[in-house]
C-alpha cells in the first residue's frame, strides 16, 4: 500500500484552532498514558500529541524515550523489549504503557498528532493507523523527514503530516528574506510546520515566519508553550495551534479571546 501526502490535508485541521495536549494532561507527570489522553478529553481538547516507539515485536506505543527508564517503573529499550514486557510497565508506578492502536481506537473524536520516534516504528505506526481507519484524525510528524514518510508511504489513504527539520529551517530563511519561492519549497508535500518557539537564542516563531508558512499555505503550531503570556504573544502573532502541558491554561486563554470551539 502507499498514499502520496495532499496538501489538502484530510480533515485533521479543520479546527479553527489547534490546541494540542503535549503527551495528554496530566499534573502528576503520567505523560502518554491512557489517563492522561482522556484528562485532555475531558477538558474539551479535541487534539492530543504523542510519540512512538516500535517493541521488538512491532507493537507501535506511545512513549517519548526509547527506554522505559524515565517514565515507568520498568527498564530496558523498547526496541529490545516484547509487547507483553512493556505493557507490563506502569507509568508512574500506576498506568500501563499503551499500545498507539489502543490511543486511536478508544476515542473516535480525538485528533492524534503522532511524533515517529525511530525508523523501525514506521510500519507499526503505519498498521496502527489502518487498523483504526484513524487517517482523517492523525497528523504523522518527525524530526526526520525519512520516518515520517515511510509511515506515510505505508497509508492507504492521504494523512495530515508536518514538516521535519528541513521545512522548518527552509520556512525560517524564508521568513527572513521573504521570499516566497523559498517559503513554497520549505512547504512542498506538508500540512503544517510544528516548530519550537526559540532554538537556543534564536526565536524562530515570529510574524515573519508566521507570514511565510500561510503565503505558502500551511499551518504553525508552536510547542511547548505553558505560561500564559506566550500563548497570547503567539496567537496575536496568528499562529494556528498550540502545543502545551497545561491544556487547562490553554484553554482559558482560548476561552478569554472567543477561540474556544
Amino acid at each position: 500500500m502507499s498514499a502520496t501526502t495532499s496538501r489538502a490535508g484530510s480533515g485533521y485541521l479543520e479546527a479553527p484552532f489547534v490546541a494540542l495536549a503535549h503527551r495528554g494532561f496530566s499534573r502528576a507527570g503520567l505523560e502518554n498514558s491512557m489517563a492522561a489522553f482522556a484528562a485532555a478529553r475531558d477538558l474539551g481538547l479535541r487534539y492530543v500529541e504523542t510519540d512512538a516507539h516500535a517493541t521488538s515485536d512491532g507493537v507501535a506505543i506511545a512513549l517519548h524515550d526509547a527506554s522505559l527508564d524515565r517514565t515507568t517503573d520498568a527498564h530496558g529499550l523498547v526496541a529490545d523489549l516484547p509487547w507483553r514486557t512493556v505493557r507490563a510497565a506502569r507509568i508512574g508506578g500506576t498506568e500501563p504503557v499503551p499500545s498507539l492502536e489502543d490511543v486511536l481506537g478508544t476515542w473516535p473524536d480525538l485528533r492524534v498528532n503522532v511524533d515517529v520516534k525511530s525508523a523501525a516504528a514506521a510500519e507499526p505506526v503505519a498498521r496502527a493507523i489502518e487498523r483504526t481507519r484513524a487517517h482523517d484524525r492523525v497528523c504523522v510528524a518527525s524530526f526526520a523527514a525519512s520516518r515520517r514518510e515511510a509511515t506515510v508511504a505505508r497509508l492507504s489513504r492521504p494523512v495530515t503530516v508536518s514538516g521535519a527539520r528541513g521545512a522548518v529551517l527552509g520556512m525560517f530563511l524564508a521568513g527572513r528574506a521573504r521570499t516566497d519561492a523559498l517559503a513554497r519549497l520549505a512547504a512542498r508535500s506538508v500540512d503544517c510546520l510544528q516548530v519550537p518557539v526559540r532554538g537556543g537564542w534564536v526565536r524562530v516563531v515570529d510574524s515573519g515566519f508566521v507570514r511565510a508558512a500561510h503565503r505558502a499555505g500551511v499551518a504553525v503550531h508552536a510547542w511547548t508553550v505553558n505560561d500564559r503570556a506566550t500563548m497570547h504573544r503567539l496567537l496575536d502573532l496568528g499562529v494556528d495551534g498550540i502545543v502545551t502541558d497545561r491544556a487547562d491554561l490553554l484553554r482559558d486563554v482560548l476561552r478569554a479571546r472567543g477561540l474556544w470551539a
